[in-house]
């Protein structure tokens, strides 16, 4: 039983895929007055760091809804060799002053929380997401560029590493997600 608590301690640190010692995650500025209804919709995945729930998969894609609870319904979805695989969970403002802080949620089998924090977005083209959790001195990162566009303009990509650079989010670690042959 032990064993499972820790394991369950440490899970979200280990989902956050660039592992630090010894440092506090940053805090970017967030988008303010955030407007859940126009966040919702599809988005498809363009980079992020690594992630090892992602390993092998391409034409990666989140879909947002709202839940008859208010929460939003989280659907990402992926290929992986010739299988789709997908999971679902729940999404939930984090904050009560109208900032884009939220916890996402995923039952796998049980509860994992993390921090989505949308950095960044226009709402129709782009979006920029920073998740960060400390727990016994190690912090675990992430980053995200998603567009509307599964093909989006190379000056859309540029635009969202301007600002991952803009509060210090490292890019170097990003890597691109295939989106060709998707159908």
């Amino acid at each position: 039983m032990c064993f499972l608590i820790i394991i369950a301690s440490i899970l979200p640190i280990c989902l956050g895929q660039i592992p630090s010692i010894g440092h506090e995650c940053l805090t970017p500025e967030v988008v303010q007055n955030f407007n859940v209804a126009a966040y919702l919709g599809k988005w498809y995945e363009q980079e992020k760091y690594p992630v090892i729930f992602e390993i092998g998969g391409r034409c990666i894609t989140a879909e947002y809804s709202l839940k008859d609870d208010g929460t939003v319904r989280v659907f990402n979805k992926m290929i992986v060799g010739a299988r789709t695989s997908s999971i679902e969970g729940s999404a939930k403002l984090n904050s009560t002053n109208g900032e884009a802080k939220l916890e996402v949620t995923f039952n796998v089998p049980f509860a994992v929380r993390s921090p989505y924090w949308v950095v960044s977005t226009d709402y129709t083209s782009y979006t920029v997401v920073w998740a960060c959790q400390e727990l016994f001195g190690i912090t675990g990162s992430t980053a995200w560029i998603l567009t509307r566009e599964q093909n989006p303009p190379d000056s859309l990509i540029e635009k969202a590493y301007n600002i991952l650079k803009k509060y210090q989010i490292k890019t170097q670690f990003l890597t691109k997600t295939d989106q060709k042959n998707c159908s």
